[in-house]
């Protein structure tokens, strides 16, 4: 269960999105919508995770900031669309396993296998909150912006209708 909590308009560098707050009893989520997107089909859409280096920190070390810009920028082009945000730091297992994993990280492993070395799972985010969300804005489906293949799986276990993924570029 989801609860709609607020909402406002919010003037970014890629124009006016109108920010929706949620409350799942646990963490907040936003949602970030630019234009109409009741019923809307093959809407492009950004699932995106908390990231207190790339976001806060304007850390290099991540593609975060970078990728949230161009999901920002690619919707703003397109006129309409969502980006969820998720307070999800860390893959889901917080930024104390961020903090933890940096040293295996930059030795050369993969982050979630950076997070595996130091006892937490390689990515314990969940995108239940991501579908209920879609649900409540009424959109009918979604081009998601994504590199990850498993967000596809999950948000269409949750019923939402994927209907095909555009990657975003990385460093």
């Amino acid at each position: 269960m989801i609860a709609r909590l607020a909402s406002a308009d919010l003037r970014t560098r890629f124009g006016t999105f109108h920010e929706v707050l949620y409350y799942d009893g646990r963490t907040q989520s936003h949602a970030l919508v630019m234009g109409d997107v009741r019923e809307g089909e093959e809407l492009l859409c950004r699932v995106h995770s908390s990231c207190i280096f790339g976001h806060h920190f304007n850390s290099v070390e991540c593609d975060c900031r970078e990728q949230m810009e161009q999901a920002q920028a690619r919707i703003q082009a397109a006129g309409c669309g969502v980006v969820i945000w998720l307070e999800q730091e860390g893959k889901g297992n917080g930024h104390y396993a961020l903090l933890q994993s940096i040293a295996h990280k930059r030795a050369g492993l993969a982050q979630g296998d950076a997070y595996e070395a130091v006892g937490f799972a390689r990515d314990a985010r969940d995108y239940r909150a991501a579908a209920a969300i879609l649900q409540d804005l009424g959109v009918r489906s979604i081009r998601l912006l994504t590199n990850n293949p498993d967000k596809v799986d999950t948000l269409t276990r949750h019923g939402v209708v994927v209907q095909g993924t555009e990657p975003l570029k990385v460093k």
